[in-house]
Formats: structure tokens, sequence, C-alpha cells
């Protein structure tokens, strides 16, 4: 007990400390949205807004059209986790009960795919769309980001459906199931958290992602929140500190929500109840 003490203590230490780094940056950004001009340029910055204001808010949505912003991320987002779960949901189950080379090739692939970076690949990504006449589309926005995702939601699910016993499947084989009966009705409710989890990861990243949109959108109607975002920085890189502040803050928000109202499924247990004893 007394070995193990010391040895919690610390893990607990590390771990408060590893979160207090990861909050940091959110809190530090929740108060300067809410700090008047004053309180921005001062010296002595505290983390408490000594007279908090709605100012940034306003001045944020005055500026900038961040609701239409706001819908075009979410639209692109939603069809792109959406659309990258329905394909990576039967290829990730015959990736796992697949045992064959083509299933390692696959495998190989999705770990080489992640360690690509944005910009070698956004020249023949551009090519690609432009023969496609997708450029400054949403439709092509949405196909580069599910084919961004595929790989690593690909890798995720192949993990869950791992972990589904085979026997479930053979007793469905058994009562006269073919192979997509059993996918659909017995493989993928067991694979709901993997599947919440997978859609999740995939909304965040398009959600997030400014690099491919930058690029890929022109038309100021079409754009994603953030690109819009980069509009509070002026043409000599001053940037408006406040309203910058105030609307990073506002597009930060529903990745949070979406991960506070769903991480119960994706923590849960995948097979509670499916397999008795």
């Amino acid at each position: 007990m007394r070995t193990r003490t010391p040895a919690r203590v610390g893990q607990y230490t590390a771990l408060l400390a590893y979160l207090v780094f990861l909050a940091f940056p959110f809190l530090w950004l929740l108060s300067t949205a809410f700090k008047p001009p004053r309180e921005l340029g001062s010296l002595h910055p505290s983390w408490i807004p000594e007279d908090p204001t709605l100012a940034n808010f306003r001045q944020a949505f005055d500026e900038q059209p961040l609701l239409h912003a706001a819908v075009n991320s979410l639209v692109t987002a939603l069809a792109a986790a959406v659309v990258a779960v329905l394909i990576a949901t039967p290829m990730a189950y015959v990736l796992a009960r697949r045992r064959a080379r083509l299933a390692k090739a696959v495998t190989g692939w999705v770990v080489v795919s992640q360690a690509f970076p944005f910009v070698l690949l956004i020249i023949p990504l551009f090519l690609v769309l432009k023969n496609l006449r997708l450029i400054d589309s949403v439709p092509g926005l949405v196909l580069v980001y599910v084919v961004w995702a595929l790989p690593f939601a690909l890798w995720m699910l192949a993990g869950y459906v791992r972990a589904v016993p085979a026997e479930l499947e053979e007793a469905a084989a058994v009562d006269g199931a073919g192979r997509v009966r059993t996918l659909v009705s017995v493989t993928a409710p067991l694979l709901a958290p993997g599947i919440v989890a997978t859609g999740l990861f995939a909304f965040i990243t398009a959600w997030n992602e400014f690099f491919f949109a930058l690029v890929l959108l022109k038309t100021p109607e079409k754009q994603t929140l953030p690109v819009v975002l980069t509009h509070f920085i002026g043409a000599e890189g001053v940037a408006d500190l406040g309203p910058l502040a105030a609307a990073a803050f506002l597009a930060t928000l529903p990745s949070l929500i979406v991960f506070a109202l769903i991480q119960r499924r994706i923590t849960g247990g995948m097979l509670t109840g499916a397999v008795k004893s």
C-alpha cells in the first residue's frame, strides 16, 4: 500500500497537469472574449476580466457573416461524417474478418496515409477536383474531407469489429442470414459506440479543418467558419483580438457540445448484454 500510494499520487498529479495544459488555451480564449479593449492592451493581463463585456461578440457578428459560415461548416462536417461512416463500416468489416494479404495491404495503406502532410496532397487534390469541376464547391470539399478521414475511420472501426465475437455471426449464419443481413442486423447494432466515435472524429476533423477549405473555396458565401475567422486579421497581420477571440470561442462550442452529448455512448460497454453466459 505504501508503494502504491506515492505512485497513484504521481499519476493523478501528472493527469492534473495534463488537463491544465489542455485547458489553458480555451480558458485564456474565454477570458479574452469578454475583455474590453482597455484590458486587451494591458501590460499586465488578468485571468478574469475586470469589466466583462459582450461588445466583442456583437462586433464579431457585425463584421463577419459568422452564422452563415457556421451553417456551411455544419453542412460540410455532417455530410463528411455520414459519408465516411457509411463507406468505412462495410470496409472495416471485410478488413477485420478477412485474414488475407489484401487486408494487410489496406492496413499498411491506412498507416502510411496518415504520414502525408497537407501541403504534399493539395496540388494533386486540386487537379483532381478541377477535372471533376468541383473546385469552389461544397461537394468537392466534402469529398476531400471524406478521403482524408476515411483511413483513420477504417482503422478505428476495424478494431471495433474485431471485438465483436464471431460466434454471434456464426449463429446468424446458421439461422440463414447472409453476409449483408448479418452486418446490418447483428454486427452493426453492436458497433454503435464505434460508429458514433468514428462519426464524431470525422465531424470534428471537418469542422476544424482550415487548409483545404482555404485553398478550395474562393467564393465568400461558401467559406467555412475557420476560413472566416482569418478575416479578423488585417492586411498587416494585426489581429482584432477581442472579436477574434469571441468568434473563435463560438466556433469551439459545437465540438465540445457534440462530444459532451455522446461521450457516455463512446465510453460505454459495446457488448453489454450481447452475450449471455
